[in-house]
């Protein structure tokens, strides 16, 4: 598979640590775009401030240029996930304001009819929230809210982060074991 991973300003870099951590760029082609709120918040929330990111994976520093593939509907990439997505990236994707990379290149999976996935990371929801989220699903759009289930009764803060990171997965097709499925022996 071909992936954008984007991570945008709000809270919750461990989950695009995790997400990043659980792709395999040996199987996957992986581009990575991150917003200046994104790294600031990065450097607050992940250990040494940073994250992790395999030498293969395809990174872009800015969130202003588009001269990167996945802006344009003849790149042929597959999925794109947005994680943590920001209220204001969700608003503006959901609104066809694409004023910058991230919000352009979700724009253009969604009119390709590509695979986009959403994790916003915010509480509570105004109905501002919930109807641009609405309007995303609408639109071909997945939304997998950070709100982790604990029936796998993790012990650990990445246990239970990589609980989301298992449906991000699942959403992509791609095989893991991150977390034992619900009353199943797997």
């Amino acid at each position: 598979m071909r992936i954008v991973v984007a991570m945008t300003g709000a809270s919750g870099a461990i989950y695009t640590q995790r997400l990043l951590d659980n792709l395999d760029p040996r199987k996957h082609e992986i581009h990575f775009i991150s917003t200046k709120h994104a790294r600031e918040v990065g450097q607050l929330e992940l250990p040494k401030g940073e994250l992790k990111i395999a030498p293969s994976v395809i990174q872009y520093d800015e969130n202003g240029s588009m001269f990167v593939p996945f802006v344009s509907g003849s790149a042929k990439l597959d999925a794109m996930v947005i994680i943590p997505a920001s209220m204001g990236t969700i608003g503006r994707v959901a609104n066809g304001v694409s004023d910058n990379t991230i919000a352009r290149a979700a724009d253009v999976f969604l009119k390709e009819r590509r695979k986009l996935i959403l994790v916003p990371r915010e509480a509570p929801y105004n109905l501002i929230h919930l109807r641009n989220m609405a309007t995303l699903t609408e639109a071909g759009a997945m939304i997998i809210p950070a709100s982790p289930s604990f029936y796998t009764k993790p012990k650990t803060i990445t246990e239970l982060v990589d609980t989301i990171i298992a449906r991000v997965l699942d959403q992509l097709g791609i095989e893991h074991q991150l977390v034992k499925r619900w009353r199943s022996n797997e």
